[in-house]
């Protein structure tokens, strides 16, 4: 950080005078760059010099700069042979300066800055990005819930609101970022922090040294962007670091975690983005590695992006209500709009649920322990007057004695990967379908609660007859997996999987396009893009990796064997064989995968894929017993 910089721009100031004026009094400020998320999640970056961008700022404010689309994942839209997409800057959100603290500015001695402009992907006239979907999900929200409060305004007067003071309604979104931080090329002793996480010896301890200083910058400088920080702790995974030659820290392997202040969804959005960039360079200027992947080390705890969200009525006076806070806190856990929203993230999210997680490490982390969130069920406590946590489900009511204002979700599936737009942009179209269900029949607080508590078996006006939505146990010790799959559905396990329920579940993921939300167009380009992914990763990247580890499990021919070592090795030695190895009889397990890939046999490959995960599991497992027994 340094003194008197430029951190963001407000949306009143982002119109085509005013930045004018800001540009020249900051020469600092050098660059600009269009900021378009495509469907993977990934945002686009093109220094263009201030110089440019001041002599045709309509036009860059108004969607007539284009680039080739083709190079960003919009596959099926823009394409090689009709790549043209436009840009369209969004002036409603805060406009972030990135700064190259490596680089300066040899007339004013201050590091180079680039202004980000997030900006709407246009194609053929239509608006196909990230950004786009989570802004139609906002104005329909807005719209339809405006609507039905004028149709069932009683649903507004149990909370104290007349109609008349209502201006408009706030979609209120916030997430947590989870990551790991490592010394730089370090190889993480896997059994050491397996053990650590167990004992939490780690988990909300003291930073020390070079962590330390990485995490308060990081904060400082998110402080420094508006984003007002709340927290920097440590998770808990980590081992103690050791200390070097020179008295710093060497062998660091620590799971962090920072959370900022709640803002509206398409703000939220945009802060998480800038959050990951800034933490990442902050610790790298420091000498440290940062990883936002869901699931860096196997048997360790996977890094969480769990995502809050609520809904808030602005009235005209300025003041603004919680819609999910009961009429009676002494009396309800959530007003009918809470339990409609709650009732709606539930019942759609098979087809919600493929847009948070649709990756291979986003699956690797969602495994039966850790915390997992594997299972469509919800918590929202032990006793209304009470406030409870309960970490195993998918959505847990979050309410806090002290500030009832602050009643909202937290949705514990999303990881720092997942793409955030299109994340927030499903919830809440899940939320609205289940709101209108509850208001269009008139449903009390009592009877709403009464639904989402029912039993499998029972049958109401919303939710599946066959299914359970609501557990207060740790589902994972007070149920068998056959009893969660049963009571809350069998979850998907590969990207395939997920992709697929959007097809399964058609009258789920009609609940997501409705409005034009997300269009069918959206969808197949989004799902061959995450298909796409998903099986190149598997062929270029995750077989290759297990090949390596199957090849490095050798047998100790320098060590006398008993008849229980060479019974394990030749068992080990027959699953490396069955894993890798082809013969005229029989095809690798590795093998018949990359097959199904060519031919694009998706549920085959889904399958070969857990097959070989649940092989190279055992492997594993057996060379560990194998090597224990050597000396």
């Amino acid at each position: 950080m340094t003194a008197g910089l430029l951190y963001f721009i407000t949306p009143d100031q982002c119109n085509p005078d005013t930045l004018k004026k800001l540009l020249i009094q900051r020469p600092e400020i050098k660059f600009v760059s269009m900021v378009g998320v495509d469907l993977g999640g990934n945002d686009t970056d093109a220094k263009i010099p201030v110089s440019i961008f001041l002599k045709d700022i309509d036009k860059f404010l108004c969607g007539e700069i284009h680039t080739d689309g083709s190079s960003v994942v919009l596959p099926g839209i823009a394409t090689l042979n009709d790549g043209k997409v436009d840009f369209e800057a969004d002036t409603s959100v805060s406009w972030f300066i990135d700064y190259n603290y490596e680089h300066l500015d040899p007339k004013t001695q201050l590091p180079v800055g680039t202004l980000r402009i997030p900006s709407f992907l246009i194609h053929g006239g239509q608006r196909i990005d990230s950004r786009s979907i989570l802004w139609r999900a906002v104005e329909r929200v807005n719209r339809e819930l405006m609507s039905l409060f004028k149709q069932y305004p009683q649903s507004l007067r149990e909370l104290g609101i007349k109609l008349e003071e209502l201006n408009s309604i706030y979609l209120t979104s916030a997430t947590e970022l989870e990551f790991w931080v490592k010394t730089p090329n370090e190889k993480a002793d896997i059994e050491q922090l397996s053990v650590s996480q167990v004992l939490r010896e780690q988990y909300w301890k003291r930073t020390k040294g070079v962590v330390r200083t990485a995490l308060e910058y990081s904060l400082l400088l998110l402080e420094a962007y508006g984003l007002q920080p709340e927290m920097g702790h440590k998770e808990v995974g980590g081992v103690t670091a050791q200390i070097g030659k020179d008295g710093g820290l060497t062998h660091v392997m620590e799971q962090l975690e920072v959370t900022w202040r709640y803002s509206d969804a398409l703000q939220t959005a945009d802060n998480q983005l800038l959050a990951r960039m800034l933490i990442k360079e902050a610790f790298r200027r420091h000498g440290l590695e940062v990883t936002f992947m869901a699931k860096p080390m196997e048997k360790v705890a996977g890094s969480g992006g769990h995502t809050h969200v609520g809904l808030a009525a602005k009235l005209k006076d300025g003041s603004v209500r919680n819609l999910f806070l009961p009429a009676d806190i002494q009396q309800d856990f959530l007003s009918p709009i809470g339990w409609g929203a709650l009732m709606g993230i539930l019942k759609n999210y098979e087809a919600i649920g493929a847009f948070i997680n649709a990756s291979n490490d986003a699956f690797n982390r969602l495994r039966p322990g850790f915390e997992a969130p594997v299972c469509i069920v919800a918590s929202v406590g032990h006793n209304v007057n009470l406030p409870s946590r309960n970490r195993t489900v998918l959505v847990g009511l979050i309410r806090e004695q002290n500030n009832p204002a602050a009643t909202r979700f937290e949705v514990r599936s999303p990881n720092p990967h997942s793409n955030i737009y299109l994340s927030l942009a499903a919830l809440y179209q899940g939320m609205l379908d289940g709101i209108t269900y509850g208001l269009v029949h008139g449903r009390t607080s009592a009877e709403l609660e009464r639904e989402c508590s029912k039993k499998a078996g029972e049958t109401f006006g919303y939710l599946e007859a066959e299914r359970a939505y609501r557990s207060e146990e740790d589902v994972f010790e007070a149920y068998t997996q056959e009893e969660r799959d049963r009571l809350f559905g069998v979850p998907p396990a590969t990207v395939w999987e997920t992709l697929a329920n959007l097809e399964q579940y058609a009258e789920k993921t009609a609940v997501l396009t409705k409005e034009g939300v997300f269009t069918e167009r959206i969808i197949q380009s989004y799902s061959l893009a995450m298909l796409n992914q998903w099986m190149t990763e598997l062929c270029d990247r995750i077989l290759p990796e297990n090949a390596e580890v199957i090849r490095g499990l050798v047998a100790e021919t320098q060590i006398v064997h008993t008849k229980l070592d060479q019974s394990r090795w030749q068992r080990i030695h027959e699953l490396r064989l069955k894993l890798l190895k082809d013969r005229t009889d029989y095809t690798s397990l590795f093998t018949q995968l990359r097959r199904a890939i060519v031919t694009r046999d998706y549920p085959l490959a889904s399958s070969l894929q857990l097959k070989i995960e649940a092989e190279m599991k055992l492997l594993k497992q057996l060379y560990t017993e194998y090597k224990k027994n050597l000396f």
